[in-house]
């Protein structure tokens, strides 16, 4: 294994100093702690006790169940009573049970411990409120069975979601096809941690290396116009990353994992509660050499919250996210290397040394006013310093600053008779970039080739209401307004004149929907919901093309909905159909013949379609093999089908062809046996059976693959569990994602992202 050695090392020592001074600060005042982990029941959802106060920590954490969401079940580490119904823990430590409503709404300001943050039972009960496609995925789910470096790790059994890793712990996102014209970084998804702190730039973009799942409680996945609450107006939608609080943390944890390919990750934590204060912090520590060559990576990401009850009814809780990322980049090769040579990287990224480093550091505060049961007003802010240091084909020096701030109002009352759920917020955000760019001299800074300041300006402000018009019949109705502002000048080094190119853009998205309780344990929705997207800078011209470009048009999406969720004993599932019919559509123009990856300009499309089935489903398919009675064994099949259908809709130059950038079909299914002992071993299989498009011209395509899996483990809810994880386990190559091109070369258009050979990867953790 070698080592890969920071080009500067000394970023990383503010980064943990900053983490480890707040932990000696808080740690010693703190005593007690609600916190405990444990299995996977079925979606059973608690209504919370108002009134329920922290419990003192014990010498011995008792098992938490862990929790499955309906949207994407998952199976039982262990079994559950013979009715299948089992409390969830995370919810209140004193509420009331309703195992017979997994649908059970939690009322604003009746939450268990922190008066801002829900617990992910909590959670699960208020996302399932949406009359769409949404998900919670707590993080038992992936994080104590998988290394959990990627998103792919911690989204690949939630279905619309395609997440494919490209190197490090970048990947290809796309949710119902958004944002798939970007050849690097990400658009139309809006990322979010704790609901405060953007990860998605005031302009639209987003990167992942930032992301820690292990880092996070439970994640929340809203897909298409379902995220009016945070202001999200894209296609794909939002997805939002919750920390524990001290409420639900254990007191202390830590875990190594190390695999294939240099693989090495330590990762330690700490949350308690002490009277009024609570904190939860978390620090994790990566390095890898990579599968392919000029891959390897290092990287510390730390976060931490601070919350202090002022009053029973106020809260206020602060937060802090620190990262520091030294990243080679490998980037894509020609389809025939890409299958032939998957460990090669592209001779350019090597000769140049293409690198992608990160150092940002994010605060914010949350403050959350119970002004009475059922009402609670939310404000707060973040502010976030990122500095970038990216050579590729020139060498890119980004200093980003960016603030912002919301408010919103959350009432759920019974007027008239009628129980109504009103929700209405405004935020700001505002980002300011310089974007230097060099000459790459062999990894280095040579003549400065440009100069540009970048600044972004968003105001969002929406509001939704649902009237329950009978008991178990909601009706849904909302409207967002989102002002931006887009300022792109450029200080020419070889033009006297300086070039200024801005733009503002006036969006409306109104949604309406329906959402009905068939039976306390199954749902039907229905909406229909618009949503628009202003470019990004990197859709705005370069320097060296600004004037002849045109003007872009936001892209807009109706998109119409239908789908059901439910839990029943023994079969948990979640379907939804959509339909978006998009003008404007964001698209990659290459020029050439597209075989320099990323040399593309974004145009407008006219009309262009994407539709779809989302189906997760989860059943238990044997019980009482080996063991019977009520804590008997049980063999579970959890599976998550995407089909997606993306197409021109008689474009004048590619008629109705395929949308480039995603697959027809992908599945992912396990079969998992679980032992009450708490063993579970089983097989898993990631299936893409149709290979895509690469090109508008639809002329060249990826490969169909099947990639085996298995893993096998140990999680009784105790103080320790551990586990083994093959991937990939034939050895096959494959491709895993690609970039686009509006007509690809086969021979030389360098488009692919070989996928990762077999790997096998073990980890062992610790709770207190």
């Amino acid at each position: 294994m070698s080592v890969f050695i920071s080009r500067r090392p000394g970023a990383i020592a503010p980064c943990a100093a900053l983490s480890f001074t707040i932990m000696a600060i808080t740690a010693p005042a703190v005593f007690a702690q609600n916190a405990a982990q444990g299995e996977l029941p079925p979606v059973e959802v608690q209504q919370p006790n108002a009134a329920a106060k922290p419990k003192a920590v014990k010498a011995k954490p008792k098992p938490k169940p862990k929790p499955a969401t309906a949207a994407t079940p998952q199976a039982e580490p262990q079994p559950v009573a013979a009715a299948d119904v089992a409390p969830d823990t995370n919810a209140a430590p004193a509420g009331d049970a309703d195992p017979k409503n997994p649908y059970a709404i939690v009322a604003p300001g009746t939450r268990s411990g922190s008066l801002g943050v829900p617990t992910a039972a909590e959670a699960r009960a208020e996302i399932n409120r949406t009359p769409g496609g949404v998900d919670v995925v707590p993080a038992e789910e992936y994080k104590e069975n998988t290394p959990a470096i990627t998103l792919k790790d911690a989204l690949d059994y939630v279905p619309g979601v395609f997440v494919q890793p490209k190197w490090g712990e970048d990947s290809r996102l796309s949710i119902r096809g958004s944002g798939l014209s970007r050849n690097f970084h990400g658009r139309g998804v809006t990322l979010l941690m704790d609901g405060v702190i953007p990860i998605t730039t005031a302009d639209g973009a987003s990167d992942f290396q930032e992301i820690d799942p292990t880092a996070y409680r439970y994640i929340e996945v809203f897909k298409g116009g379902n995220a009016l609450q945070y202001g999200a107006n894209s296609l794909g939608g939002a997805i939002n990353f919750v920390m524990p609080t001290g409420y639900d943390s254990d007191l202390f944890g830590a875990r190594v994992d190390v695999g294939s390919f240099g693989l090495i990750k330590t990762s330690v934590s700490s949350g308690a509660v002490s009277g009024n204060t609570d904190y939860f912090i978390t620090g994790t520590w990566q390095e890898a050499d990579g599968f392919r060559d000029h891959s390897e990576g290092e990287s510390f990401r730390g976060s931490a919250n601070v919350g202090f009850k002022i009053t029973p009814d106020l809260e206020t809780r602060f937060y802090v996210n620190a990262n520091h990322i030294r990243q080679d980049i490998p980037g894509a090769v020609t389809r025939a290397n890409a299958l032939r040579n998957p460990e090669g990287a592209n001779p350019t990224n090597v000769t140049l040394d293409y690198e992608r480093n990160l150092d940002t550091l994010r605060v914010a505060n949350r403050t959350t006013y119970r002004v009475q049961n059922g009402t609670v007003v939310e404000f707060g802010g973040y502010y976030m310093d990122r500095h970038l240091d990216h050579p590729i084909f020139r060498v890119i020096d980004n200093d980003h600053s960016e603030f912002g701030g919301f408010g919103r109002i959350v009432d759920d009352n019974v007027y008239g008779g009628f129980r109504n759920r009103f929700v209405a917020g405004v935020s700001y955000n505002d980002g300011d970039v310089r974007s230097r760019q060099f000459t790459n001299v062999l990894g280095e800074r040579g003549a400065l080739q440009s100069d540009v300041n970048q600044q972004s300006q968003v105001t969002t402000v929406y509001a939704e209401n649902s009237l329950f018009v009978l008991p178990d019949v909601a009706v849904v109705g909302g409207l967002q307004y989102v002002s931006i502002f887009r300022d792109y000048t450029i200080n020419s080094t070889t033009d006297p004149r300086d070039r200024n190119r801005n733009g503002a853009y006036d969006m409306w998205s109104p949604k309406a929907g329906l959402l009905w309780d068939v039976t306390p344990q199954i749902q039907m929705f229905g909406n229909i919901s618009k949503s628009m997207e202003a470019p990004t800078f990197t859709e705005i011209p370069t320097p060296a093309r600004l004037i002849p470009l045109p003007r872009l048009d936001p892209q807009e999406a109706v998109t119409y909905e239908i789908g059901t969720r439910g839990n029943l004993p023994g079969l948990r599932w979640d379907l939804a159909l959509y339909r978006s019919n998009i003008e404007n559509e964001f698209q990659c123009n290459t020029v050439a013949d597209g075989s320099a990856v990323g040399s593309c300009d974004q145009i407008n499309l006219g009309d262009t379609i994407h539709q779809g089935v989302e189906l997760g489903i989860a059943a238990r398919v044997f019980s009482g093999l080996f063991e019977t009675g009520v804590k008997g064994d049980e063999v579970w099949l959890n599976s998550a089908y995407t089909f997606s259908d993306f197409r021109f809709d008689n474009d004048p130059d590619f008629g109705n062809n395929e949308l480039p950038g995603a697959p027809r079909h992908y599945l992912r299914a396990e079969l998992l046996y679980k032992h009450p002992s708490g063993v579970y071993a089983g097989p898993n299989v990631e299936w893409s059976p149709e290979a895509f498009y690469v090109d508008s011209a639809n002329t060249v395509k990826t490969t169909s693959y099947a990639l085996l899996g298995a893993k096998l483990g140990f999680d009784n809810g105790g103080q320790w569990s551990a586990y083994v994880e093959g991937r990939n386990l034939t050895d096959e190559n494959y491709i895993a994602s690609a970039s686009i091109a509006t007509v690809a070369n086969p021979a030389t258009s360098a488009l692919f992202e070989p996928g990762t050979g077999r790997a096998v990867y073990g980890g062992i953790q610790f709770r207190w």
